[in-house]
């Protein structure tokens, strides 16, 4: 018997050729019509996998969300809590920020999805079994989710310009390099994220010892 001309359309097709619309051209490009003819398939045959464009961006997201390592988690993993949640929030921006256009829907929170479940599930566990109270575990998982996902919603370096004559020192007098902020973006947004990660975990810590000693 001879061979399809094209693959057989499956949810991880559609999945893959969605991904590269978002990451190119932003969630608006992703319509059932578009795909279809992404893929060489008419618009209804996408109904038998999906049942509409909101399942596949959710899908689209949980891509994503199955990037981030959560190995730190494991229960035989020797990382302290603090090394632990260090190490899951490095790996979950660098998911988030190689796909920026997906975080959007990811910052509407797991819903549904397995692999933003899974997520979720990792850390609070962890912390409870770090011996953090299950509500403070909760606020933990929010407030991480928070602060990634804001890190990753844009650039703090991009939003100057590259003009050193656009911040006049009569007007901005503490701007005077702010114009090399933009071609040195990855050193600065990095940094940002590494300064704040841990000035938050240092402050959980603080809060931990508190709870060890009531």
């Amino acid at each position: 018997m001879a061979r399809p001309r094209k693959p057989l359309l499956s949810r991880e097709r559609i999945v893959e050729t969605a991904s590269a619309l978002v990451d190119a051209e932003g969630l608006e490009a992703v319509s059932t019509r578009r795909l279809a003819a992404e893929l060489g398939v008419s618009g209804p045959s996408l109904y038998n996998h999906f049942r509409n464009k909101d399942e596949i961006l959710d899908a689209v997201a949980d891509a994503v969300s199955a990037q981030v390592d959560l190995s730190m988690f494991e229960e035989g993993d020797e990382r302290d809590w603090r090394t632990a949640l260090h190490d899951w929030a490095v790996s979950y921006r660098a998911a988030l920020t190689a796909h920026p256009n997906t975080v959007p829907v990811l910052a509407r929170g797991p819903g549904r999805r397995p692999a933003g479940l899974r997520v979720a599930d990792a850390v609070f566990g962890a912390m409870v079994r770090a011996g953090w109270p299950p509500a403070q575990a909760t606020y933990i998982g929010a407030l991480m989710r928070y602060f990634i996902t804001g890190s990753a919603l844009g650039s703090f370096a991009r939003g100057f310009v590259d003009d050193e004559t656009a911040y006049d020192p009569a007007d901005y007098p503490h701007l005077g390099q702010a114009h090399l902020l933009a071609e040195r973006q990855q050193k600065v947004d990095e940094g940002a994220f590494e300064t704040g990660l841990r000035a938050l975990i240092d402050g959980l810590a603080v809060q931990y010892a508190a709870l060890a000693n009531a």
